[in-house]
């Protein structure tokens, strides 16, 4: 399986996983110039971004220690983007992270949830 491929079932997984907690899928894949966000939903009262994140081998860390402050930067002006885009959206907003480790022969081992992951500095 190579990258692309994935990236794109991890973003199938986190969906599926996301919608059994609860999260209304809004949009996916939303791109503007400063970047994209792989799950725009609600929670609850809240507006959710979701980054996912899939690791078939953890040689250059987890799927979490690979969000470096560039990135971090570029999700949430590309959150503020949506946000200015967009109309009757919540006040309340959050970045949060879906992290997924799979195997080699492509099973999920692990599958997390990380709610307000990134935040405003």
């Amino acid at each position: 399986m190579n990258r692309q491929q994935l990236g794109k079932l991890g973003e199938k997984l986190a969906r599926k996983f996301l919608e059994d907690r609860g999260y209304r899928i809004l949009e996916t894949g939303f791109r503007c110039r400063s970047g994209e966000i792989d799950i725009v939903s609600r929670h609850k009262d809240d507006l959710v971004f979701v980054e996912v994140r899939t690791r078939s081998n953890l040689d250059f860390g987890t799927p979490e220690e690979s969000i470096d402050r560039r990135k971090k930067q570029n999700l949430i002006c590309t959150a503020m983007n949506y946000i200015s885009a967009h109309r009757d959206l919540p006040a309340s907003w959050r970045i949060d992270v879906v992290a997924i480790e799979m195997s080699a022969e492509g099973k999920v081992t692990r599958l997390s949830l990380l709610e307000n992951a990134i935040e405003q500095e």
